[in-house]
Formats: structure tokens, sequence, C-alpha cells
């Protein structure tokens, strides 16, 4: 599963594009990245969501913008209606279209505080999520000059948004040369697909092609953080969806994201979530 530098669908006689993608078998993990911000309504669809270090459930109504350059990907699990297709309602815009809108409209000006905090991704509320959604659905099936108006508006309605929660713990380098980037890809890969099992930053740095110095220089620089702390964050990540819906045993939830002592799963999830995998667990089961 080798990510990929995605390009995005053009629209003829728009300045942004956009995607109404409909899946029977699903959606499937397609770990990439553009440098285009993205915003997502996924509809009739649950399962994992997958922002740089972040890994989270998703629902139907689930409304996210991703920064540019920030490696994602949505994996489905099921349909809310069997009888209908997932949904995901998408739409790209570059940094310096949404950027010339606050500098040339003092009324926009909020959008460029929105980019600032979508930088590591924003799961929007569900309040919020809802408010948009008609917005959002019927702009795919508006002419060119109303979907930009009323991209506009929902930026707008988002920049609102106090509740928006931040995804992944780092923001992505914009610097990067495309060998770099092809080679933080692969790593990212094979980290998203093997690090319950467990990497070692020589298997990593012979993925990379660099001396494992290069490597750790490099990884720093693109997520701002340790290829040990990344992976925390993943494993922490997945535990909390398996605690907050199943009932798996703790144990069990630890192994399953890689870790050989409970001991050491409970003192790095406290040390992340403030509070003890029961604890976390609690809060969802009662």
């Amino acid at each position: 599963m080798r990510p990929f530098l995605e390009t995005l669908p053009t629209v003829p006689g728009a300045s942004w594009s956009m995607l109404n993608r409909r899946l029977e078998d699903g959606i499937p993990f397609e770990w990439h990245h553009h440098p285009e911000y993205e915003l997502t309504l996924t509809l009739n669809s649950t399962g994992q969501r997958f922002v740089g270090d972040h890994v989270g459930e998703y629902d139907d109504g689930d409304l996210v913008l991703v920064g540019a350059n920030l490696p994602h990907t949505w994996a489905s699990r099921a349909r809310r209606n069997p009888s209908h297709p997932h949904v995901a309602l998408v739409m790209w815009f570059r940094h310096e279209w949404a950027a010339a809108l606050g500098e040339g409209f003092a009324e926009l000006r909020p959008i460029a505080g929105l980019l600032a905090r979508a930088e590591t991704g924003l799961a929007f509320s569900p309040q919020i999520s809802e408010r948009v959604r008609p917005l959002i659905e019927d702009l795919f099936e508006a002419g060119p000059g109303e979907r930009f108006l009323a991209l506009v508006r929902v930026l707008l309605l988002l920049a609102e948004d106090a509740e928006a929660e931040p995804l992944a713990s780092t923001v992505a380098a914009r610097d990067l040369d495309r060998a770099d980037r092809e080679r933080i890809d692969r790593v990212l890969a094979h980290i998203h697909k093997h690090y319950a099992d467990g990497v070692t930053n020589g298997e990593l740095a012979e993925i990379a092609a660099l001396s494992p110095s290069g490597l750790h220089r490099l990884f720093r620089r693109h997520t701002r953080t340790s290829i040990s702390d990344y992976v925390m964050r993943l494993r922490i990540g997945e535990a909390c969806m398996r605690l907050s819906s199943s009932e798996q045993p703790i144990g069990h939830v630890a192994a399953a994201v890689g870790y050989r002592s409970l001991a050491n799963f409970n003192r790095q999830f406290k040390a992340l979530r403030g509070m003890t995998p029961r604890a976390y667990r609690a809060r969802f089961h009662g």
C-alpha cells in the first residue's frame, strides 16, 4: 500500500475541485497526500479515518478538513443503509485560493484562521456538520458561480466551530523535494501497515534508502516528531477505537496494537489521553 501524490480532478470553469464519490464495495485504504486542502463529508458509512498519526472512528455525517500535504485516508467498515452506497463528498482547494479570499475581503478573514487550524486536520462538531450538510449536498448540484459562493459560505460556518477537534499531532512539511517526499511516503506507508507488528529504524532506513541518522532528520523535518512517538500515537489511536467500540479485554487490546507489556501500554495511554484505558472505556460504555 504505497502512498501516492494524488492528482486531483479538474472542473471546467472552476478555481477548485470536487468529487461526488459513491462506492458500493466500500472506501478503500489509500494512503495519499496532495498540496490542496481537502474538505470531506462522508455519508452512509462507518469505519476508521487516518490523518497523519491520528487514527479514529467515523460515522455518517463525518466532516473533516485536511491540511496541505498531510497524509490521510478513510477505510470503511459498513454502510448505515445497506441498500445505498458509501458516499464521500470531497472538495479540494489550494492554500493560495483560500488565503486570497481573506486578503481581498475583510468579511472572509476568518477563513485564514480556519486554514491555520486545519494544518493538522480538523474534525468538525456534530452540530456544525449537521448545519452545513445540506449546503454541501446542494453545492454538488449547483452551477459554477453558485458552487463557489456556497463553498465560501461553508468555510465561514466551519470557521465558527470552536468545538472542532484537531486530529494529527504534527503538521506536514511543505518544503520537501520530490525525492524526499517519496522517501517519507514509503516510510509512512510501511509504518501504517506494520505498526502493530513492530518496526525498526533499520528497516525503515532501508525502505527510505537513507542512513538511520538521515532518516531520523528527514522524519523529524516532515512530522515534527520522532518515529517512536509517531508509532506510539498510532497504537494508542487504534486502542482508543477498540476500547470505545468493543468489549475486548484491555490486555487483548494492548497486544492487538503492538504492546507486549500491559504496564507499558497503560503508562503510554495515560500519558497521551490523560486517563487509564479502563477510564477511557467507561466514557463510552457507562
